[in-house]
């Protein structure tokens, strides 16, 4: 099979188109013909190994994983033993690493039945990201209706999603984003949009139950500042600005954690881990209406994957880029 390979860290030009043996699913792994992935920024950020710190995880030296990805979404092709839900020809979406191929085995806990009504490119779109923002918002941030959230970095791949949850929650959910996308934001139930260039959110007075970072771009003092007295502050940010190459978004992290034993408010930090019954929650979202993957730009082949993660990269994409596989 083809897949995306990479065997050192750095630019999108350490990918590459590479033939491996197709994967056989063993246990309660199933095997899934790959129709269309998503990219993430958790992909450019292995691709780099950025930050430092993170190569304990990924590698040291070179990453431990040499095929890329983790959204997809496609149809079974075989299972393993100790499967029970899923069988070959099912339509599915997931979250596994090496997605960036034209196969995939991936556990049956992150793996479910891909949502009636979408196509497979929408479905790629939707596992990490909705994951992340479900967790954050649901168990997390403890969301509830008629409370006040505001979502810093909203008009990206999980900024989006988030709104959306959000407002299916019965939240007021405030935007904060750029200019040129908030009519987007807006068009996905965002109460109200703040364009970051122009209006500071941490100074304008309004206190959120919960504030919701995706951006990793404002301090810890900023980001408490527009919470209420026992509000939420949920940290998953992508970026590197509060900690560098070396720490990235986890220097901001590690000081939540240990700001958050002092003081009234909760500052908080996730990992989000896949598994079927989120995905199965995304998936009731999107069949009821209440969810639908914003895709910015769509390519055509596997080949075409180092192109997809360098424009993310240097575009500030809107939402999600897709590839058909």
């Amino acid at each position: 099979m083809k897949a995306i390979a990479q065997d050192r860290y750095g630019s999108p030009d350490v990918l590459e188109v590479r033939e491996f043996d197709k994967p056989e699913p063993v246990g309660s792994e199933v095997l899934v013909r790959v129709h269309a992935v998503s990219v993430n920024a958790y992909d450019w950020h292995l691709m780099r190994g950025d930050p430092y710190l993170a190569r304990l995880s990924f590698g040291s030296v070179r990453p431990k994983v040499r095929i890329r990805g983790r959204d997809f979404a496609g149809r079974v092709e075989a299972v393993g033993a100790d499967v029970r839900r899923l069988r070959p020809g099912d339509e599915v979406f997931g979250e596994a690493d090496g997605a960036f191929a034209e196969y995939v085995c991936a556990p049956e806990a992150a793996v479910s039945a891909k949502p009636a009504g979408l196509t497979f490119e929408q479905a790629a779109a939707l596992p990490l990201a909705g994951n992340t923002a479900l967790i954050g918002l649901r168990d997390v941030g403890r969301l509830a209706s008629g409370q006040r959230l505001l979502v810093n970095g909203a008009s990206g791949g999980v900024g989006t999603l988030t709104v959306q949850i959000a407002k299916s929650y019965g939240a007021e959910v405030t935007a904060v984003c750029s200019a040129r996308n908030a009519e987007l934001v807006r068009s996905l139930g965002a109460d109200r949009v703040i364009d970051y260039a122009e209006e500071d959110f941490t100074r304008e007075g309004l206190r959120y139950d919960v504030v919701f970072d995706l951006v990793a771009n404002r301090s810890l003092s900023d980001l408490r500042r527009a919470l209420t007295p026992t509000g939420t502050l949920v940290l998953s940010g992508g970026g590197v600005s509060e900690g560098g190459s070396l720490f990235g978004p986890m220097s901001l992290t590690l000081k939540g954690q240990a700001l958050s034993r002092f003081v009234g408010q909760r500052v908080l930090t996730f990992f989000a881990q896949p598994t079927g019954e989120n995905l199965a929650a995304l998936r009731e979202l999107a069949e009821s209406g209440k969810l639908a993957p914003v895709i910015d730009r769509t390519y055509g082949s596997l080949s075409e994957i180092p192109d997809a993660i360098r424009y993310m990269e240097v575009e500030h994409t809107r939402a999600k880029v897709v590839v058909t596989v």
